[in-house]
């Protein structure tokens, strides 16, 4: 089952990004693009797997799969730079409609896991990292700070390990969340005026600021003297103080929520 599921996990991505690049007729820099996104996604997917102990992929992991290929199909064009934008907003808006759906499976099939929710979390920041690519092209390097700044609170959190303590629920945090998503199609598919769009894009970046904020505020104020790191962040210290040797398995880099 497991060499099945990793034979289609590597045919799927690869066949549909190199489907892209022939019928569309992307440069090669789209094609280096895709390949390398396909190829990460593969070997990222399989070590996630046996890291988590998961053993293969469920069905909602088989949606967010398909989230990720339909991401990586955009990466591709934005890399182009010479496709029609409506292409990358119809990929992008599928990927984005499929966004809960491979929870709601999880929940109703019994099959949610952690392996799963991080898979599901990895998509969505990269999504919104690409979709500030974009829109960074029009509106200034300033947008990329969006998708940036997950990556650099997870960056921070190993030099502070209080940062990878549990947050408290919060609809707040949700909805800014959901809003960033929602703001970047909208300026990439240029929909609104460029004020509109600078305004709309400006205020997204002040939302997630302050929701960023508001949590590092409460995780500083609620943090133990001797904090223990979640899981992941344990696994990831340890693969990366263990040196490659012979017969060792490929191993791969995740980062802490």
């Amino acid at each position: 089952m497991i060499k099945q599921g990793l034979f289609l996990r590597s045919a799927i991505p690869v066949w549909v990004l190199a489907a892209g690049a022939v019928v569309g007729g992307l440069d090669p820099i789209a094609w280096a693009t895709g390949l390398t996104f396909g190829v990460a996604l593969v070997l990222l997917t399989s070590w996630g797997l046996r890291r988590t102990g998961h053993g293969a992929f469920g069905p909602a992991d088989w949606i967010t799969f398909a989230r990720a290929t339909l991401v990586g199909c955009a990466a591709e064009l934005i890399a182009d730079g010479g496709r029609p934008i409506a292409w990358v907003v119809g990929l992008v808006a599928v990927a984005l409609l499929l966004d809960g759906l491979d929870g709601q499976v999880a929940r109703r099939t019994g099959t949610a896991s952690e392996f799963g929710a991080r898979f599901d979390m990895e998509v969505d920041a990269f999504l919104i990292l690409l979709l500030c690519v974009q829109v960074s092209r029009t509106l200034g390097l300033w947008v990329l700070a969006i998708g940036l700044m997950r990556y650099a609170f997870v960056a921070a959190s190993w030099a502070m390990p209080w940062l990878t303590a549990p947050l408290y629920p919060s609809m707040a945090r949700k909805t800014v969340a959901a809003v960033q998503g929602v703001v970047l199609v909208a300026a990439v598919s240029g929909v609104l005026p460029v004020l509109g769009t600078l305004a709309a894009v400006a205020s997204a970046l002040t939302a997630l600021a302050w929701s960023f904020g508001r949590d590092v505020i409460w995780l500083a104020r609620h943090r133990v003297a001797e904090p223990r790191p979640a899981r992941i962040v344990e696994i990831t210290r340890a693969t990366l103080r263990r040196p490659l040797g012979h017969g060792t398995a490929w191993r791969g880099h995740n980062q802490a929520a």
